[in-house]
């Protein structure tokens, strides 16, 4: 039997919010894609500043409008752990 992606899985899964490089990997494998590590930093510069703004922006907006009001409030929801570890300032 075929596992699932590690992506899909808790051993792909950040503990902290958003994929960790074994889920990363795993996603890039399986889709073609290439996911990088989040931008962690307090005072990005150039490209990873701009990443950061547009991941915040996205992700507060799916916040918003694609979360129940539980799911919104919860600090340990993956989407709260994701915007802290990117430090994302949604209001």
């Amino acid at each position: 039997m075929a596992k699932t992606p590690a992506w899909q899985r808790k051993a792909g899964k950040s503990k902290s919010g958003g994929l960790n490089k074994k889920g990363r990997a795993s996603y890039n494998r399986a889709t073609g894609g290439n996911l990088k590590a989040p931008v962690t930093s307090k005072n990005p510069k150039g490209k990873a500043k701009k990443r950061r703004k547009s991941f915040c922006a996205r992700m507060c907006g799916m916040k918003k409008r694609l979360t129940s009001a539980k799911t919104a409030r919860d600090p340990n929801s993956r989407i709260n752990k994701a915007l802290r570890k990117w430090r994302c300032n949604c209001r």
